[in-house]
């Protein structure tokens, strides 16, 4: 997963709105959104390699997402980022203790952001935790963006999407138009590009909320909603 933008407690009949796109090797193969076999409780896509998750939540109310940070120099990890986000749905732990956890083994994983939360009668919490940050973080009410960096780090992209989010919460939204915001493909100049250690014309590439490149970009928009009654609404569009 490459890019999230969600608003939390930001919509009297909506709790959390997340819109995330997945980048990744076209030639990866990915399960489509479903309820697991083995872990009929979750919901969400699947990476065939690593059996983890870029996104997915479970009947209990609680969702993980999982983005990776770009850092093409540092150490690469030996263990599945999406373990992180499918581990979590499995556990019966908050979001809190579960975290206390990955601490432990962080240093495991290449870099990476995780967002993990839980939205039902009992609780309402986000948390965002990153091993490149080393600090767990319990989100507060906003409006908020994720990309291949720390949360909100200004990124075109990201600034982008969470101002669409701002505009379509005004008005009578659809998931169109969320699905619209995820299709962007306008690209940052260049005195906008962030400096992450691929290259000027690499970074042009991903600058874009939906990404084209040979061989690698955007496979799948998702669009995430929890209702004021707790219900979850996951709906996913495939391109590759």
């Amino acid at each position: 997963m490459c890019v999230i933008f969600f608003a939390y407690e930001q919509h009297p009949e909506f709790p959390l709105i997340l819109l995330a796109n997945r980048d990744e090797f076209y030639d990866r193969p990915t399960q489509v959104a479903r309820f697991w076999e083995d872990n009929p409780e979750i919901f969400g896509g699947r990476d065939l390699i690593g059996g983890g998750t870029w996104l997915g939540v479970n009947k209990t109310g609680k969702f993980a997402a999982v983005t990776n940070y770009r850092d093409p120099n540092a150490p690469k990890g030996v263990l599945s980022r999406g373990i992180l986000t499918a581990d979590f749905l499995k556990t019966e732990e908050s979001a809190e203790e579960y975290l206390k956890k990955i601490r432990q083994k962080a240093g495991g994983y290449s870099g990476f952001n995780l967002l993990l939360g839980e939205i039902n009668a009992r609780k309402n919490e986000i948390f965002y935790y990153s091993n490149r940050l080393a600090e767990r973080v319990k989100l507060t009410r906003g409006i908020y963006g994720l990309s291949n960096h720390l949360l909100d780090t200004p990124w075109r992209k990201v600034e982008n999407g969470k101002r669409f989010l701002a505009e379509n919460l005004t008005k009578n939204w659809t998931n169109e138009d969320f699905f619209s915001i995820l299709a962007d493909e306008t690209l940052a100049d260049d005195a906008e590009l962030p400096d992450t250690g691929i290259g000027k014309s690499r970074e042009k590439l991903l600058s874009a909320i939906f990404i084209r490149t040979p061989g690698y970009g955007t496979r799948c928009s998702t669009v995430l909603t929890f209702d004021k009654d707790f219900k979850s609404d996951f709906e996913e569009r495939i391109f590759v």
